[in-house]
């Protein structure tokens, strides 16, 4: 039996979801409408907040994601009510949502943040783990300290992150692109940066500057529920600091790729023994390609889809995510995209009358500027909480309101491998066809830059290192200037490009 809606009390603002989407969305509906409660639903005891947010240029920012208690929200804003509980059910028809703590919430406007959650490459088995969140990533750390292997799989963020940060245990790393980190660069960038896999790391990490709340003593209860592993929101952009990734061997990196590959079957132990297949040892050398079967035996195999098979301690599944639309689609009839996430046009408005979605949740349904392509990420998610919170205000007062300027460039800055990385507009040509050029520059062990030019004009660039370049670079993709004339001098380090183009 389930509760029905009585629409007797009067509609709120509602958001679904405590990440960066989900709170930056409530806190400018805050501001907007400060004696008007904002209801924020979260299944977690902790939120994500924006800190230290920096605007670098006119749409690259940088900004740190710091875990802190709902209640610390409450205390910056009076009007934001936090409900920590998760979604059972929403009833669309009547403007009615349901929490799994028995509640009914009327709401006059409803934003959808509720993330994404891992790709696991296998459900269930005991020896995968998905890092998403903190709590996940904490279980890698305890796991970590007593594996001697461990295989990644994925060619995401998360996994280059974690190949760089482990030390004293060998990782071999399947990943089904000719290069690494294919959703961010292309292979001369990868190459760039395989280097620095090989060369030592440098000693000794600076202290973190967060604070870090865990859920850790509230989580034995929650996770009596079914699924609740799935409920933390995604992982800040230094989510590894702080965590002391070390394995049980005393080397510093020991890292394997094998390239064009995905996982074909996993085996536990007695499935392996049983199945009188051979696995490998750890290559120890690229040049020599001698295959010598392991002796020693592990918790779990993986067999690859080039044949070769590797024993190790655990798995851990970096393949990328999917949108959390469960409990809302149920009774619903929300238009949902190719990759599963709810379709929003470019008010962030869904399909459905008063209900809006930003994002992990969300798939950008709009025609996109030819520069700017929806990716899961944190600024992406900041930027469409932010201009989601601005459309339901607009909207409630019957006002238009236009579409963010940060919509027109695609503009990423991260680190990876301690390197500064800035990805801007098609940095890897993405949709361009053939019809296009690069111009690379590249000082090994320093800096990699890469232009992608169209018809003369500048489309994407990536920056890796500390280049300078980035304010540039994103006038030259926003004015469309006719670069022909440059040729490769472009890129040339003793023409001092900022003096043509300011």
């Amino acid at each position: 039996m389930e509760a029905a809606c009585s629409p007797t009390t009067a509609g709120k603002f509602v958001v679904v979801g405590g990440g960066i989407a989900g709170v930056t969305c409530a806190e400018q509906l805050a501001i907007h409408f400060p004696s008007e409660d904002i209801l924020l639903i979260t299944a977690s005891p902790v939120i994500k907040a924006v800190t230290n947010f920096k605007q670098v240029s006119k749409v690259l920012e940088e900004f740190d994601v710091e875990e802190q208690p709902s209640t610390m929200l409450e205390n910056r804003f009076p009007n934001i009510k936090v409900i920590e509980s998760g979604v059972k059910q929403l009833n669309s028809k009547e403007h009615c949502i349901l929490t799994e703590d028995g509640n009914q919430h009327i709401y006059k406007k409803l934003c959808l943040c509720a993330g994404a959650k891992p790709k696991l490459i296998c459900e269930g088995n005991p020896y995968v783990l998905g890092i998403r969140d903190t709590d996940s990533a904490q279980e890698f750390q305890k796991l970590l300290t007593k594996a001697k292997r461990i295989m990644i799989i994925g060619n995401g963020g998360i996994a280059l992150e974690l190949v760089y940060e482990i030390e004293g245990c060998e990782v071999i790393w399947a990943i089904k692109d000719k290069a690494i980190g294919n959703t961010f660069f292309d292979a001369g960038a990868a190459e760039f940066l395989t280097s620095k896999l090989i060369a030592e790391k440098p000693e000794a990490k600076i202290a973190q500057k967060r604070t870090r709340y865990t859920t850790e003593g509230r989580k034995k209860e929650a996770q009596t529920k079914a699924n609740a592993g799935n409920t933390g929101s995604a992982l800040g952009p230094d989510w590894h600091e702080g965590l002391d990734l070390k394995g049980t061997k005393e080397f510093s990196h020991k890292i394997h790729i094998e390239t064009m590959c995905e996982v074909k079957k996993i085996y536990l132990q007695e499935e392996f023994r049983i199945s009188e297949k051979k696995s490998l040892t750890f290559p120890r050398d690229h040049h020599n390609q001698l295959v010598i079967a392991d002796k020693e035996i592990w918790p779990v195999y993986v067999e690859l889809t080039n044949e070769k098979i590797y024993g190790c301690d655990f798995i851990v599944s970096a393949t990328g995510v999917t949108p959390n639309t469960e409990p809302f689609l149920c009774g619903n009839n929300f238009d949902v995209g190719e990759d599963g996430g709810l379709k929003v046009d470019d008010h962030m408005h869904t399909s459905l009358p008063d209900i809006y979605a930003a994002g992990d949740i969300c798939t950008a349904s709009w025609q996109p500027s030819p520069v700017w392509q929806q990716m899961r990420l944190w600024t992406q998610a900041r930027q469409m909480g932010w201009y989601a919170a601005k459309c339901m205000a607009a909207a409630s007062v019957g006002e238009s309101t236009d579409m963010d300027f940060s919509f027109e460039l695609f503009a990423h800055v991260t680190k990876f491998f301690n390197y500064k990385v800035v990805l801007l507009g098609k940095y890897n040509a993405q949709g361009l066809g053939l019809d296009h050029e690069l111009i690379l520059r590249c000082t090994k062990g320093q800096e990699y830059i890469k232009a992608v030019l169209q018809n003369g004009r500048m489309m994407g660039a990536v920056l890796i290192g500390e280049t300078d370049l980035e304010e540039t670079f994103e006038n030259l993709i926003l004015n469309q200037m006719n670069l022909s004339a440059y040729g490769e001098d472009l890129l040339d380090p003793n023409i001092d490009i900022e003096d043509y183009f300011d």
